[in-house]
């Protein structure tokens, strides 16, 4: 059964087109999917992201456990509030899922998972979780909207209660606060600054309506694919799964070998680090007008590649992808495209940073 989110009929009555995504109800675009991209590039833009899982991890030993189902250093986070992103690894070194996890206390972490992957990742964790007595609690009754651009903190602000505001404009990058009933995160998946809201699902419609008024503006899964894409930020199951590690998806700067602690995964990624790594991530830009697209195959002196993701980039006005190749691929490299044997350029992403062509590209 297609799941919805406490904002689906708010979606519809904004004329919001609807399409299936991970087996929830979505809006694609409200409109001009261009014109929802350049707004949270240029000013303020919003997503619900409520079909994301949240889930508390409580107990006397959390940390400890932490140490262990996840690849990055939970140990860099010290202050309350602060937030990691970590992939979470099988045992051959394969990504389960990659996540945020924000500690709040010693006996109190909270997780952020993808949509897509809730059932597999529950299980998982529940199952690792059970030898060190940490309790798994999944947040249901929570919804999230995501308010990204250069504007958004400052416009979402004026929704919030005033000492709540202060407060949530003086944080920091990766740092969550709590007040008003909120959960206030400068985290988000478009490159861009801004907030991601946890509350109630009872305030969801509401905040979402203050947030319009306010001159924030909706946008969907559409421009929400192209944003993180140009902010070279993986989509799980495209860009990699329980097939790739993260040497392979671009993530090494998720992982910390820190020495001693012992993490799921740990063994078959220094296997295959020690080995050398046959196939990398790398960015694709392509000068010539068309659209680089998931599946079209990549050509390297090295042998061939696949893109990943892949699609037009509002920001740069050409095509731009992902794609996975042999390691050391260098010289000329093309894409097929119906036939056709195009030159693309291979870059480092980002491709925008700061609203603005990366370095590279």
């Amino acid at each position: 059964m297609t799941r919805k989110t406490i904002l689906n009929e708010t979606h519809r009555a904004l004329g919001a087109k609807m399409v299936d995504f991970g087996g929830w109800d979505m809006p694609l675009n409200y409109g001009s999917q261009i014109e929802e991209h350049h707004a949270v590039r240029r000013d303020a833009g919003m997503f619900d992201v409520s079909h994301m899982t949240v889930v508390d991890l409580r107990g006397a030993r959390v940390r400890e456990f932490l140490r262990r189902l996840l690849a990055n250093g939970i140990d860099k986070l010290k202050k309350p509030g602060k937030a990691l992103l970590s992939c979470m690894l099988d045992e051959r070194g394969g990504v389960i899922d990659d996540l945020i996890v924000y500690f709040l206390a010693e006996d109190f972490f909270r997780v952020v998972v993808n949509a897509a992957t809730r059932d597999k990742d529950l299980a998982w964790i529940t199952r690792q979780a059970g030898a060190f007595a940490v309790d798994v609690d999944e947040r249901r009754e929570l919804a999230m909207i995501a308010v990204q651009g250069p504007n958004a903190r400052a416009k979402a602000a004026t929704v919030f209660a005033p000492e709540l505001a202060a407060r949530a404009l003086a944080i920091g990058k990766f740092i969550a606060i709590e007040g008003d009933g909120m959960f206030v995160a400068r985290t988000g998946y478009t490159g861009e600054d801004g907030f991601e809201i946890v509350v109630e699902e009872g305030r969801a419609v509401d905040l979402w309506n203050r947030l319009i008024a306010a001159g924030v503006a909706p946008a969907g899964l559409g421009a929400r694919d192209t944003l993180r894409l140009e902010a070279g930020m993986n989509l799980y199951g495209q860009d990699m799964d329980e097939s790739v590690t993260p040497w392979e998806a671009g993530l090494a700067w998720t992982v910390a070998l820190d020495e001693g602690r012992d993490f799921i995964g740990r063994a078959a990624l220094e296997a295959q680090q020690a080995a050398g790594v046959a196939r990398v991530m790398v960015g694709l830009v392509m000068e010539e007008k068309g659209v680089l697209r998931h599946g079209q195959r990549v050509v390297t002196a090295a042998g061939d590649g696949e893109i990943l993701s892949g699609t037009f980039s509002p920001t740069l006005g050409k095509a731009i992808a992902f794609a996975r190749i042999p390691a050391g691929a260098s010289g000329a490299v093309h894409v097929d495209i119906r036939g056709r044997e195009v030159p693309v350029r291979i870059v480092k992403p980002p491709f925008v940073r700061n609203g603005k062509p990366g370095d590279a590209v």
